[in-house]
């Protein structure tokens, strides 16, 4: 596309704790902040909750969380908003869905990205029920709540008038139909992102078991007709066609 026609795209992601984008998406956040899009984070939780470490609390583990996923945003250019709700505990009520609704109006994203809430299990892994509800809660914010008026009334006190968000991509379900070629720089970058998640990470380096994802990935992208040597994969909603 040439510089003429290219318009800049802002891209929300809403996820549940700190470094679910970063492990899922930030591939993709890394071509997409490389080719001059906006990216913003929203994090439901501060993942308050997530270490077995004795002498660890809650409100030290908030505070590092936060830091942490503030470093790894950085790394392409975004802001973050902490909804601070509890850490494995989350639910997609009124109250989480206004917050979500807020952020949106707030940001005005044309695109969403969050993780899918259909998603529940695999043959290896139970999903986190954070993610679930985070995934739910989006869903209700972007349809109706974000878009309707008279929905949250005192959003519109705030001075956030109804925004529509035009696609949402669903990252970390079963059920994919579009996938995004990466670089090895987008690759790397992810891997610096991934990285500032400390806590979480220890000693353990990412990178192995991050390549062996992203090439499956790509073989599957192969077969749907997109080259590539490194992808992330998502199912696509398009709200709003041009």
């Amino acid at each position: 596309m040439s510089e003429q026609t290219f318009t800049p795209k802002r891209i929300l992601v809403v996820v549940a704790h700190p470094d679910d984008a970063e492990f899922v998406c930030s591939g993709a956040l890394s071509r997409w902040y490389r080719e001059g899009h906006e990216i913003h984070f929203c994090l439901c939780t501060d993942g308050n909750h997530g270490s077995s470490d004795p002498n660890m609390t809650s409100e030290r583990l908030a505070e590092i969380r936060q830091a942490e996923q503030r470093a790894a945003a950085a790394h392409v250019g975004a802001d973050v908003s902490f909804l601070s709700f509890e850490d494995a505990a989350l639910e997609p009520t009124q109250e989480v869905r206004k917050a979500i609704t807020r952020v949106i109006r707030r940001f005005k994203p044309d695109i969403v990205v969050c993780q899918d809430p259909s998603f529940r299990y695999s043959d290896d892994y139970l999903n986190h029920p954070d993610h679930v509800a985070a995934g739910n809660a989006t869903f209700a914010a972007i349809m109706p709540a974000a878009s309707t008026r008279l929905i949250f009334p005192e959003l519109l006190e705030e001075g956030l008038e109804p925004h529509n968000v035009r696609q949402v991509y669903l990252m970390g379900g079963a059920q994919v139909d579009t996938w995004i070629g990466l670089t090895e720089d987008d690759f790397q970058l992810k891997l610096k992102a991934l990285r500032e998640h400390k806590c979480q990470l220890g000693d353990w380096e990412p990178e192995q078991m991050m390549r062996e994802w992203a090439v499956s990935t790509a073989k599957l992208a192969r077969e749907a007709g997109v080259e590539c040597e490194l992808a992330e994969s998502f199912k696509l909603v398009t709200l709003v066609r041009d």
